[in-house]
């Protein structure tokens, strides 16, 4: 069984009532702490400044007569100011420090109902952060209707929050909108995303360390940034400004003044003093997308700035400060570019504490169709018209959009676009079939497939069902015919190396019956 040890402050006010007999009539926390008859201390440890050494012993000849299996343990701790915050947190951290805590065989209690408030917080503070493996005990006078009980009550309570259900739930509750928030609301599908985004989430309120998105442009480590931001803005942990820049449009002189700023003079044509971004990101965070397109000069000053967060103006020789929290983006595999000497090793170690490689639109098939409901809102937000798929129409750019085929290069940036156009282009709020297949036609021409989407309107949902290799050798077969006067001309084109081996190489004959496994003939196509 474990022993019960307890750590408190002798109680200046409260705790000292005289020495008479008139002091047992009357309620004092840590004497009544150790009158509870369902809570045996083995060792009680009592904090107190040298003025405080009468008070202990008085405390310690009491607590014997009342709880004799009690040993009362002095801890002289001398303050200044009681009411100085940092004096008293500092001091009790110390006391934490010194003492060798053995959770297996003792179990800790912080009573709270003694000292000042300034002290009642630390004890708080200690305790929640795990300095000390402790639960807190409040002692509470007895009530009025029971006058013969001089003890009065006790309550523990358990920083472990998940313990109290209904908290547990709450904080779930609210953990799931937090996640959602960062989501942008779309209930994505995507299981590996979706566990990236709630460790997302559990880092950006917990710390203040450099986040690094990589991915293909598209993928949304803007959009991702700017949440996170607005997250910890929303927590209090932020107050300054969100600050972005892409480090692909800076060059030079301008990179350097653009990001740290530069004095008066530090180069021709500069007449006055620029405080640069780094500064103006003072308080707030900064997210640096393509951060792999500085160069080396000005990625050794950010490593500088980050660590300790001063920084020399360009052209200037008095530091400068700015504390801010630091997001990067990239598309870059900064690893070989470490390797190649294009970015420095010490700062890649520094911002890739936290690394997150965010799945661009054609990995995420599943997420599609909540994205395409999630740009269509914003569609009617934007432009104060809603927009909706006719049920065929909605059937037929889901089974393109989530195929194969779909290279979305642009990620979900070009799925965006791609449903602007879509509700632009709409009669009366309606999004059609042949809306859909103009538009299907559009993407294919943008990735360099067919031109005109000859699968989907030749062969129509049968298209869907081609796996992706029929497909692409369909499409290339497709692009041959379309060149082509003749079959046979056609035919040889595309049997150009086997048919040499042939004595009578029959090569129409060859392509019609290749067509004919889908359905297809020569009038047809160029009909």
């Amino acid at each position: 069984m474990k022993r019960t040890v307890v750590f408190g402050f002798a109680g200046t006010v409260l705790d000292y009532v005289g020495k008479g007999a008139q002091r047992w009539e009357k309620w004092r926390p840590t004497v009544a702490l150790c009158q509870q008859p369902d809570l045996l201390i083995h060792r009680l440890y009592l904090l107190h400044d040298s003025r405080g050494r009468g008070l202990f012993e008085r405390l310690k000849r009491d607590i014997a007569l009342v709880s004799p299996e009690t040993e009362v343990v002095s801890a002289e701790i001398n303050l200044r100011d009681p009411w100085d915050f940092e004096e008293v947190y500092g001091a009790l951290l110390d006391y934490a420090h010194g003492y060798g805590f053995d959770t297996e065989a003792e179990d800790y209690l912080i009573h709270i109902t003694t000292g000042t408030h300034v002290a009642q917080i630390c004890w708080f503070l200690l305790a929640e952060a795990r300095y000390l493996p402790a639960r807190l005990v409040q002692t509470s006078p007895p009530r009025r209707h029971d006058p013969g009980n001089v003890a009065g009550s006790y309550t523990l309570i358990d920083l472990d929050l998940s313990r109290y259900d209904r908290i547990a739930t709450r904080f779930a509750r609210e953990r799931d909108e937090t996640v959602s928030f960062l989501k942008s609301g779309i209930a994505t599908r995507h299981a590996h995303f979706n566990r990236m985004v709630e460790q997302i989430e559990r880092v950006a309120v917990r710390s203040r360390a450099p986040l690094l998105l990589c991915g293909p442009t598209g993928a949304g480590k803007s959009l991702l940034a700017r949440r996170v931001y607005e997250l910890k803005k929303a927590r209090h942990q932020l107050a300054g400004r969100f600050i972005e820049v892409n480090c692909a449009t800076l060059r030079g002189d301008s990179a350097m003044s653009a990001l740290f700023g530069h004095v008066k003079g530090a180069f021709t044509g500069a007449q006055t003093e620029r405080a640069g971004l780094l500064r103006s990101a003072d308080g707030g965070l900064l997210f640096l997308d393509e951060i792999g397109e500085l160069g080396l000069d000005e990625q050794a000053m950010l490593l500088k700035a980050i660590e300790e967060k001063r920084f020399f103006p360009f052209g200037g020789d008095r530091e400068v400060a700015s504390d801010f929290q630091l997001i990067s983006g990239t598309v870059r595999d900064l690893r070989q570019w470490v390797a190649q000497g294009r970015f420095r090793e010490d700062l890649y170690a520094r911002i890739n504490l936290w690394t997150y490689a965010l799945p661009g639109l054609a990995d995420r098939a599943e997420d599609i169709e909540p994205n395409l409901d999630f740009e269509l809102a914003r569609f009617a937000r934007e432009q104060g018209e809603q927009v909706r798929f006719n049920a065929e129409a909605r059937r037929a750019y889901l089974a393109f959009a989530t195929s194969a085929a779909a290279a979305w290069r642009g990620n979900f940036r070009e799925l965006s676009a791609s449903v602007t156009r879509l509700g632009t282009l709409a009669e009366a709020g309606r999004i059609t079939e042949a809306c859909v297949n103009e538009e299907i036609a559009r993407l294919r021409h943008a990735w360099g497939g067919p031109q005109t989407g000859e699968l989907d309107t030749l062969l129509g949902e049968a298209a869907g069902q081609l796996d992706l290799f029929d497909r692409l050798q369909l499409e290339s077969v497709l692009q041959v015919c379309r060149r082509s006067a003749t079959l046979s001309e056609a035919g040889r084109m595309l049997f150009q190396a086997s048919r040499e081996s042939k004595a009578k190489p029959n090569d129409a004959d060859r392509l019609r019956k290749y067509l004919a496994r889908f359905g297809l003939d020569w009038q047809r196509l160029r009909g």
